[in-house]
C-alpha cells in the first residue's frame, strides 16, 4: 500500500501535465475535443493549460523532493511561468499591457524563492 501513493502521484501529474500542453499549445483540439463549452476563447484555454502543468508538476515533484516547501514552490513557478508566457502571447486579446511584465516578475521571485530553498532529493 505505500507504493499506492506514489503510482497515483504519477499517473496524476503526467494526466494533468499531458493536459495542460494540449490546453496550451493546440487550445482549439483541446476546446474542440474536449471541452467544449461556447464560446471559445483562447486565452482561457491558455491559462487553464499553464496552472495544470502546475498542477502536474508539483505531484511530479514531490516524487523527487523531500521539501514539500519547494515542491510548492516548482509547481507554483512552472505555472507561473506559463501563466507570464500565456498573457504575452495573447496581448493582443485583451489584458492589461503590464499584465505580462507583472506575471514574469512573479515567475521570477517565485523561482527566486525555489533557487533559494535547493530542494533536495527522496
Amino acid at each position: 500500500m505505500n507504493r499506492l501513493p506514489r503510482v497515483i502521484a504519477l499517473l496524476a501529474g503526467l494526466f494533468f501535465v499531458g493536459l495542460g500542453f494540449w490546453a496550451f499549445f493546440d487550445p482549439r483540439s483541446f476546446y474542440e475535443q474536449l471541452a467544449e463549452f461556447p464560446p471559445y476563447n483562447r486565452h482561457l484555454f491558455h491559462d487553464a493549460g499553464a496552472f495544470q502543468i502546475g498542477i502536474g508538476a508539483a505531484l511530479l515533484l514531490a516524487l523527487q523532493w523531500k521539501d514539500a516547501l519547494a515542491v510548492a514552490l516548482g509547481g507554483a513557478a512552472a505555472g507561473a511561468i506559463m501563466h507570464a508566457i500565456s498573457h504575452f502571447i495573447d496581448q493582443d486579446l485583451g489584458g492589461k499591457e503590464t499584465d505580462p511584465w507583472f506575471l514574469s516578475l512573479l515567475a521570477a521571485v517565485i523561482v527566486i524563492g525555489l533557487v533559494a530553498r535547493r530542494p533536495s532529493r527522496a
